[in-house]
């Protein structure tokens, strides 16, 4: 096995140069146990990706899409399979080793921003740097570009409730983003959004994980989110089609 977390980009690089996808799953398999019995989420699924790939995943409500995002994000285990990002077998990871593995190597977009009440849009966006070990100054920096590139250069010292859907949105993508991560988990991003802050909040995304060389997997249920990827696929009866 090998598990290298020496930094942000070590992933994307061990994976190329190995001739290897950057994202690999091999017969993933999820069952959840209930009182009627279990009920199979995911079957014997495979998935393949590129460095730099935008793939979005459509799919009914209960189809798994979400248990897929959180298992490929170490927030969940799968029953069976293997998962590698780069050159991490995630499947292979202790818990202490999922949590490195999120702050180092993963950025999560949620439907609903989860921003801290308490902090402002800056210490919003810098707070992943911060937990990673780096400089304030320096984390600051970072933050603060790109909340520069969100069209939030005003808005910095404002707080959550301060701000509209599209704008709070748009700092938990930049938070997403501080740490320069190889991978983005994007969970229904625009989801809590209207038609105008969608399209809005959604070009920013691509443009900037495009600008970036970023891969990034997005779930949704929206079938015109899915025109926006590179490649398009259906979570359905538990495997991609």
């Amino acid at each position: 096995m090998m598990n290298d977390f020496s930094g942000p980009h070590s992933d994307e690089r061990g994976a190329e140069e190995a001739g290897r996808p950057f994202v690999e799953i091999r017969g993933l398999t999820k069952t959840y146990l209930g009182a009627g019995g279990g009920l199979s989420i995911i079957r014997d699924l495979d998935l393949s990706m590129g460095a730099g790939e935008i793939l979005v995943i459509t799919g009914e409500s209960g189809s798994g899409k979400t248990t897929l995002l959180n298992i490929l994000g170490g927030l969940d285990r799968a029953d069976g399979g293997e998962i590698r990002v780069g050159d991490t077998l995630v499947s292979d990871l202790a818990e202490f080793q999922l949590s490195e593995y999120r702050q180092q190597h993963l950025g999560f977009i949620f439907q609903f921003h989860h921003l801290l009440k308490d902090f402002s849009a800056l210490e919003n966006a810098m707070m992943p740097a911060l937990i990673l070990g780096k400089p304030r100054a320096e984390a600051q920096e970072l933050a603060r570009e790109l909340l520069d590139r969100m069209g939030m250069a005003q808005r910095l010292d404002h707080f959550p409730y301060q701000l509209s859907g599209g704008e709070r949105q748009r700092v938990a993508i930049a938070r997403a983003l501080v740490n320069d991560p190889g991978l983005i988990l994007a969970d229904e991003p625009t989801g809590s959004l209207d038609e105008e802050r969608s399209r809005e909040v959604e070009a920013l995304l691509f443009d900037l994980v495009r600008e970036r060389g970023k891969t990034m997997i997005i779930v949704t249920h929206d079938r015109r989110l899915a025109g926006l990827g590179m490649r398009n696929l259906t979570l359905t009866s538990g495997s991609l089609k």
